[in-house]
């Protein structure tokens, strides 16, 4: 092991700031990742695939969330010991930068990076307890985010973003939105677009068959499918939608909604009620093996009103999955419209229906896209490729500051 200084980083800033700490040797570099809630979303996967990436002789992490966590998930993924809560779940205003700051003090971070709305106050909290490097990302959309955010959070976003070391989002239209809302140059948000393991996701022709078995799919039928959290911004009646013309077009289709959610019902009920659909859906849950049912699928859909970077559209683009995404958000980015997938208009069925019957009438047609996709995936969004971006950024920040940071030899 060898402890890299600021002189010895090859990303190193020539200067260091105000916060500057003397250099810290044979030591870790100490990230503190702030989230709203530790869930089963993809904001929070990505910040465990960015951990499980990062060599521990160089990084050290804990987790801090500002409502609460999923103490299942926790349990699951041995992160007992590595959380810190500072507010509490409910739907009522908390103002946390105290709770924030007594956390950073007694964990003593080198770096505070934290995500999205619900965790932007832990950049003042930085501030106020003197934590060398703070950066905050944007990672996705919510509803109440389509028709423009409010003014009170223009004006603390802007604030706050000016007080980060680097604020980044996951995709230029990300970047796009968040820079007009608050006003700030595009130049003043990075990039680092998601990344997907495609050694994890990757077309898996012999259990295909074996893995509809499995979900109880008849082999014959055409299964158009999709993974995420059942909320009103996925939009999965579109989908449904575009499954009842495709039924009443001949095709044999069978639609696979896989995840959990306050929508589960309402679509259960849309089934039921369908002449079209009844017995033509499933309703897995949350699945523990997305790659085993990716590979059950003939095309992927993501429906969604509005998206940052969807990691489960790059997963099943690495599947080798024929997709089909609305052109919102981060989506056309990822896919290449009529080359590694298509794009459509948001809420649009019967243009979904129509590309759908396409690949469904076209079986080397499917095998082409699929092929396609997998190739843009392993080109610009493999999962090593973010983990050395995520590397470099924090190395780069943390030379500003002076700080030593130990690597393997």
């Amino acid at each position: 092991m060898k402890t890299l200084t600021t002189a010895e980083n090859p990303v190193a800033a020539a200067t260091s700031g105000p916060r500057t700490r003397p250099a810290i040797e044979s030591r870790a570099l100490r990230v503190l990742h702030v989230v709203t809630r530790l869930g089963m979303g993809g904001t929070e996967y990505g910040i465990l695939k960015v951990i499980g990436g990062l060599p521990a002789e160089s990084f050290e992490h804990c987790f801090c969330t500002t409502r609460g966590f999923d103490a299942a998930l926790v349990r699951d993924l041995h992160l007992e010991g590595k959380i810190f809560v500072a507010g509490e779940l409910q739907d009522k205003f908390e103002f946390l930068v105290l709770p924030l700051m007594r956390i950073m003090k007694a964990y003593k971070p080198d770096i505070v990076h934290s995500r999205n709305w619900g965790a932007i106050e832990a950049i003042l909290a930085a501030r106020l307890a003197g934590v060398p490097v703070a950066i905050h990302s944007e990672h996705g959309y919510e509803v109440e985010m389509l028709e423009g955010l409010p003014m009170r959070r223009r004006v603390f976003r802007r604030a706050l973003y000016a007080m980060a070391d680097a604020v980044f989002t996951v995709s230029n239209e990300l970047r796009t939105y968040h820079a007009q809302q608050v006003r700030l140059p595009e130049s003043r948000i990075r990039i680092i677009p998601n990344g997907v393991d495609t050694a994890r996701f990757f077309p898996h022709a012999d259990g295909h068959l074996a893995a509809r078995q499995a979900w109880e799919i008849p082999a014959e039928r055409f299964v158009v499918g999709t993974v995420g959290r059942l909320v009103p911004i996925k939009d999965h009646l579109t989908l449904l939608r575009a499954a009842e013309i495709l039924t009443a077009r001949g095709i044999n289709v069978h639609v696979v909604i896989a995840g959990g959610g306050p929508e589960l019902e309402r679509l259960q009920q849309r089934v039921a009620s369908s002449d079209f659909l009844r017995g033509r859906a499933s309703f897995p849950g949350a699945c523990e093996d997305v790659p085993g049912l990716l590979n059950t699928f003939d095309a992927f859909v993501l429906p969604s009103l509005c998206e940052g970077m969807s990691n489960t559209l790059l997963e099943a683009m690495s599947s080798g999955v024929a997709v089909v995404a609305t052109e919102v958000g981060g989506n056309p980015e990822l896919v290449e419209d009529a080359k590694s997938g298509w794009l459509f208009a948001p809420g649009d069925a019967s243009t979904l229906a129509t590309r759908l019957e396409s690949l469904a009438r076209n079986p080397g047609l499917l095998q082409t896209i699929g092929a396609a996709a997998r190739q843009r995936v392993l080109v610009n969004f493999s999962l090593d490729r973010m983990i050395r971006s995520y590397r470099d950024l924090y190395l780069e920040l943390a030379a500003r500051r002076g700080i030593a940071v130990r690597i393997a030899s």
